[in-house]
């Protein structure tokens, strides 16, 4: 494509409309990004337009580009866009010459993970829910009627118009507005300033302490609305002691001060509505319900003045009642003397059945059961002996019976109790005398090792070798030569036997030793070993 501007000067630069320049940089840009990707944040997202097409933005940490799906597009997708979601969109890039920006048309779109906007908003949900700030139990009641309205929000926007204009409609209230920032970097200190400031003020101040509280802003994208996620609104709205209303964004727009606040409004429009009722329809009901008291109250009385007319129409004659109870009273009488004579017959029919009664009680009566009574006994007890003498009989028969097999069952018990108990014996015996000779067997053993180990270790072997043992007067073994003085009595034994010698004071040589024969000692140590310490 030619340059569009003589790099010699402007003077023979040809002359461009701005649609030319447009359609010229809208090819240049769709010649050069035909196909792209890009991984980006979705913001901005508020659903298909009217005509069914898409538009929103895809942002990074530093830069954000629009975006578009057409109808059709959207149609055939599978992943529906949210907000804060991120994404990897595959189209072309392009340009919108009304507006000379550029964006991207997506043919395809896949999601890539959540925002970092959104992993940030719902890790401090997690934090702030875990607090309890979120709890139902906290909630208040918005009152019915409040006198005075607090609104915090900014004083600029159609957001206070639209809320003034709705209470004046619906029930005209006192309103007290506090004006803060709803969007930047210090509008969520404004709006925490703000909630804490209502809740200061004094119930019977100069200034009237609001009943109810709204805190609202018109909508926008997540980082439009982030001020009413950052903590300090959230912990200002949760601690309100006067009930609080939350109306930030639009419906489908959720921050955390809507689950901090009392009552969520969709809309600011509709926070008014939820804060005061409807004036007209007040008195509307009102009069309502005063006309239908008093129809009420008019048709209870004719309903009672008809109900008293009807039971007076209803009283019967007096003689009329008295005719009556006379016919009752004649009729009980001529009942009374046929119950009087039947109560006759029936005692009498009593007396009767007494008086047969007492004639089987006479004595006469009674001796002759007790003699017939007496005659029985008799003749039982004159067959008693011979009965019990047949009874003790069978039972001596069972009982011997019964003897003599358990005496049999005890002795076949006990034949083979004592063949088992021989049979264990005669194993015992067997095992005991392989034990014996086996314990016999290790101890011959044992003590030739033992008597090998006195020969070997004993000191008459050294003897053997040319060595001799002195003695001292006492008996003990003479170690050292510091030990010996001039003149003193020692035994030497060696190893065919012993004789006795003195220490001389010089020359060993000189001294006065006569060698005098001694049988040998054959006597081992009493415990049985060599006596290795008897050497020297």
């Amino acid at each position: 494509m030619p340059p569009l501007i003589s790099p010699e000067g402007a003077g023979n630069a040809p002359e461009l409309t701005v649609s030319d320049l447009a359609g010229a940089l809208k090819r240049t840009i769709e010649d050069a990004f035909g196909h792209v990707r890009l991984r980006g944040e979705i913001s901005g997202y508020r659903g298909p337009h009217s005509s069914g097409h898409v538009y929103f933005s895809l942002k990074d940490a530093n830069a954000k580009i629009d975006a578009v799906i057409w109808k059709g597009v959207f149609g055939r997708l599978r992943f529906r866009p949210e907000e804060g979601l991120e994404v990897i969109a595959t189209g072309k890039v392009t340009t919108f010459p009304g507006k000379s920006t550029y964006q991207i048309v997506i043919d395809h779109l896949e999601p890539a993970g959540v925002g970092a906007l959104m992993a940030l908003l719902e890790e401090r949900r997690r934090k702030l829910a875990a607090e309890g700030l979120f709890d139902p139990a906290r909630k208040q009641l918005i009152p019915y009627l409040p006198r005075v309205i607090g609104v915090i929000t900014s004083p600029t926007g159609a957001v206070i118009r639209d809320i003034l204009h709705r209470l004046s409609d619906r029930f005209p209230r006192s309103v007290l507005v506090w004006p803060v920032r709803v969007q930047g970097e210090t509008s969520a200190a404004e709006v925490a300033a703000a909630i804490a400031g209502f809740n200061a003020l004094p119930p019977d101040g100069p200034v009237p302490r609001p009943d109810v509280l709204i805190v609202a802003r018109g909508g926008g994208s997540l980082e439009d609305l982030w001020s009413f996620n950052e903590e300090i609104v959230v912990r200002a709205a949760a601690a309100s002691a006067i009930p609080l209303i939350s109306a930030v964004g639009h419906e489908t727009d959720t921050t955390l001060i809507d689950f901090a606040a009392d009552r969520r409004a969709p809309t600011p429009t509709a926070a008014a509505e939820m804060a005061v009722p409807v004036r007209a329809d007040l008195i509307a009901g009102v009069r309502t319900f005063g006309a239908r008291s008093t129809g009420a109250m008019a048709r209870m009385l004719d309903q009672r003045r008809a109900a008293l007319r009807s039971a007076a129409r209803a009283l019967p004659d007096g003689e009329d009642l008295l005719a009556s109870q006379r016919q009752r009273v004649d009729l009980a009488g001529v009942r009374l003397a046929a119950a009087a004579r039947a109560g006759i017959d029936r005692r009498r029919g009593v007396l009767a059945g007494l008086a047969r009664r007492l004639q089987g009680q006479t004595p006469e009566a009674r001796l002759a059961r007790f003699g017939e009574r007496i005659a029985g006994l008799a003749a039982r007890l004159g067959a008693a002996p011979a009965l019990m003498q047949r009874q003790r009989r069978q039972a001596l028969e069972t009982l011997g019976q019964r003897h003599l097999r358990a005496l049999v069952h005890r002795l076949s018990l006990e034949r083979t109790e004592s063949a088992r108990r021989r049979d264990r014996l005669g194993t015992l015996a067997a095992r005991l005398q392989r034990a014996g000779r086996d314990r016999f067997q290790r101890d011959r053993q044992r003590l030739a090792t033992l008597a090998a180990l006195i020969n070997s270790l004993g000191y008459r072997q050294v003897l053997a070798r040319g060595f001799a043992l002195v003695r001292d007067q006492a008996g003990q073994p003479v170690r050292a030569s510091a030990a010996v003085s001039p003149g003193m009595a020692l035994t030497i034994e060696l190893a065919d036997g012993a004789f006795a010698a003195r220490a001389g004071e010089g020359d060993p040589a000189a001294a006065d030793a006569r060698p005098r024969a001694a049988p040998p000692r054959t006597t081992k140590p009493k415990d049985g070993r060599g006596g290795q310490g008897d050497l020297f």
